[in-house]
């Protein structure tokens, strides 16, 4: 009897390589995230929309990623703020949601101004959710809902109840997460939504993912056999 195909609802991605790209390619460590910006987000949306998914994450900077070289987080802020205004115009004009995941208040108050702006223009479309987790941890993430289930006066909370005051609140939990870069760790990536994520680690960079290897894995996921702890 042939597997029953799976259905795929949340696709998120941890978008690992970037520097690695360059380097093999001699070139500095911002042209890796240049060409993600620049080539990787929109055909992978694209695809998704066509491939029927609901939401898609991306996760593109870390609570850690502030330690790297000062020059490489200017460049990297410099794009976001780029991705904030060009990029997500782009999205808008294809009827794409955006969401925002991680801890806001440690960039600049004008990244947060095009966060706010992208999200209020974005709030009635329906095409799909795509999501960015910037400045996103794990662990912070669970920190800071504890701390707002300590601010509301509660002692005591539910599994669906705790949900409520993560940051991904209202979101489904991730089907499938990809790590680009061949590196087989989540790193602290969704470590409440992930406990029922198939996973896949495969070997290209996230400069090299291309539509047909997302549909490839994609595919790949369709006919594995899910049993959610049963």
């Amino acid at each position: 009897m042939a597997a029953k195909e799976q259905k795929l609802k949340h696709v998120a991605i941890i978008c690992d390589g970037n520097r690695r790209w360059a380097r093999a390619h001699k070139l500095e460590a911002v042209l890796g995230h240049r060409k993600a910006v620049d080539e990787v987000f929109e055909p992978l949306i694209d695809t998704a929309i066509e491939q029927g998914i609901e939401f898609l994450t991306f996760w593109v900077f870390s609570t850690e990623n502030w330690k790297r070289d000062g020059q490489e987080v200017s460049a990297l802020l410099a794009l976001f703020r780029e991705l904030l205004t060009r990029q997500i115009e782009q999205l808008h004009k294809k009827g794409i949601k955006l969401q925002i995941i991680g801890d806001l208040s440690k960039f600049d108050q004008d990244i947060q101004e095009k966060v706010k702006r992208g999200l209020e223009l974005t709030e009635e479309n329906k095409k799909i959710t795509v999501v960015f987790a910037l400045n996103y941890g794990g662990r912070d993430e669970l920190v800071r809902a504890a701390n707002k289930i300590l601010q509301a006066g509660k002692s005591e909370v539910t599994a669906e109840e705790f949900e409520g005051y993560l940051d991904t609140a209202g979101t489904p939990d991730p089907d499938l997460i990809i790590r680009t870069g061949g590196e087989q760790r989540l790193s602290g990536f969704l470590p409440w939504q992930s406990v029922y994520a198939e996973l896949v680690f495969p070997e290209f960079y996230f400069p090299e993912f291309t539509p047909k290897k997302f549909e490839a894995l994609l595919a790949e996921f369709r006919h594995r056999n899910r049993r959610f702890g049963k």
